[in-house]
């Protein structure tokens, strides 16, 4: 399995190539957004992709832009900056995760590791192979959800496990605590602002998609759910 890393800092490129080896993954690495983007198209392997927002020829933003035209492949993002409307930014644009430079690789591999096993369609959940919520049909083994009408919605492996997670278990209000752990897997760590980024943009997805229809409901103070009709 292939990691790419993106980075025009050389340094921490190879520092965490030498991490991806240590848990045997490829590494393959890219300096800019122009290189990481060529990379991707003439790679079908590449399975994650840890990328740095700010870089030269085209940034890190720019770059989530474009894969996510027709890629839901999973991306960490890397960001100098600590402002939470930096990384905000950069989830609303289409990165399933961030880690704030300085980083620990060891907090960098574990983050990569929880978008694989989402990637990888791991859901801790039993939830039914298909759900019927609403106007959306989830399909757990082909990990697709689609309208009534036949159209796919294109939702990342964390958007995926947070609507199957809800709609697995419809009336009941999850907190972004519970989402974050059952979802990432991992501790519940400043996670209310990343899952309502994650909620925010998944519900934009779905409603985009049906026209309208709103699945995910807020209680506010309290978490999410998804309503049973």
């Amino acid at each position: 399995m292939k990691i790419l890393v993106v980075d025009d800092d050389k340094e921490i490129v190879e520092l965490l190539d030498i991490y991806i080896k240590n848990e045997g993954y490829t590494p393959v690495s890219a300096y800019n957004g122009k290189e990481a983007l060529t990379k991707l198209h003439t790679d079908p392997d590449i399975a994650l992709m840890i990328l740095d927002v700010m870089m030269p020829e085209m940034n890190g933003i720019d770059v989530i832009k474009e894969v996510r035209k027709d890629s839901n492949l999973p991306i960490l993002m890397l960001s100098a900056k600590a402002e939470d409307m930096d990384k905000i930014k950069g989830l609303l644009t289409g990165a399933d995760d961030y880690v704030t430079k300085p980083f620990n690789p060891l907090e960098v591999m574990a983050r990569v590791k929880s978008l694989l096993r989402r990637s990888e369609n791991e859901i801790t959940s039993n939830t039914p192979e298909v759900l019927d919520v609403g106007p959306l049909t989830i399909n757990s083994d082909s990990h697709e959800v689609k309208t009534l009408a036949g159209k796919e919605v294109q939702l990342t492996a964390l958007e995926f496990g947070i609507l199957q997670l809800l709609a697995g278990h419809p009336n009941r209000v999850f907190s972004a605590d519970e989402i974050f752990e059952r979802v990432w897997q991992q501790e519940s760590i400043i996670s209310a602002k990343t899952v309502m980024v994650h909620v925010s943009h998944l519900r934009d997805k779905i409603e985009e998609a049906t026209g309208g229809e709103k699945v995910i409901e807020t209680v506010w103070g309290v978490g999410y759910k998804v309503v049973s009709h």
